[in-house]
């Protein structure tokens, strides 16, 4: 088992290489972890093409969901999106706060960081901008967003709880967040869950649903909502890479499932926690 360090040590190589790939690559495997399928295209991520201030070359096909078309922004907010690669959900996010919002991406990977301010540069936007960082301490101050978006990306940090509450943190109170992640129901096989690569794939480091939406109401949020659910469905090809023929098997009448959900919750008007620790 690796510790949270090496896991996180993992992925920022991996995605390091992600960041050099381009998006057909990506959108044919897990996440862009590696193992293209034959079967079917875009495996997770959905269509931003018809989004407002969508650019294709910030586009790298990681996602597993749209939570910048459910984070009701507004012109003027401040917008935080976490794991923001090369920076399309932060465009999209611009387009809905304005010139007058901000927009702050946050990535693990130097080479999304350099990839994202590229691309920024490209476009003159001078209201977003890239902190390479940690989301589990973001370089962010307390109370500082309106909105928190993120997008297939709490799957890949060991420890969800400390994200969940530094994004708590960051929010401003009545603040809100829309992230898109991916979810189980029922226990995947130890051979995925200990491949490398399922990890990086945002599969096997993703945790039970209901674990999930309680770790985001013991941190203290209110007017937690599923705004959108599918189930995501990994092609034979990609899983016999991991699985024997019996495996195969086992797997296939297992009770298990593997989503994508966009969870919305609010940071209480008056910031108070479960503790009874308040602003």
């Amino acid at each position: 088992m690796k510790t949270e360090v090496e896991l996180k040590e993992m992925v920022k190589e991996k995605y390091a290489q992600i960041a050099m790939q381009d998006k057909e690559t990506n959108m044919s495997s897990c996440c862009g972890s590696g193992t293209c399928s034959t079967e079917v295209y875009n495996i997770m991520s959905e269509d931003y093409s018809s989004l407002a201030g969508y650019t294709p070359n910030a586009d790298l096909g990681l996602g597993c969901g749209l939570p910048t078309e459910f984070a009701l922004m507004k012109e003027g907010d401040t917008v935080i999106d976490l794991g923001s690669g090369a920076g399309n959900d932060c465009f999209v996010a611009r387009k809905f706060v304005g010139e007058s919002g901000k927009v702050i991406g946050i990535d693990f990977t130097p080479e999304m960081i350099e990839r994202a301010r590229n691309n920024a540069e490209t476009l003159g936007f001078n209201n977003v901008e890239f902190r390479q960082g940690d989301i589990e301490q973001m370089p962010v101050a307390a109370n500082r967003a309106d909105v928190v978006v993120s997008n297939c990306v709490l799957n890949l940090v060991p420890n969800k709880k400390n994200v969940i509450n530094d994004i708590l943190r960051v929010l401003k109170p009545g603040g809100h967040f829309s992230i898109s992640d991916v979810v189980l129901k029922g226990e995947l096989p130890l051979s995925l869950k200990d491949t490398a690569e399922m990890y990086a794939g945002c599969v096997s480091g993703a945790i039970q649903k209901t674990a999930y939406l309680q770790f985001i109401e013991e941190a203290g949020f209110v007017n937690i909502k599923v705004q959108k659910e599918k189930e995501i469905i990994i092609p034979t090809d990609i899983l016999e890479t991991y699985l024997s023929p019996a495996q195969m098997e086992e797997y296939r009448n297992m009770e298990i499932g593997i989503f994508s959900v966009t969870v919305y919750a609010e940071k209480p008007a008056a910031c108070c926690t479960p503790g009874g620790n308040c602003c």
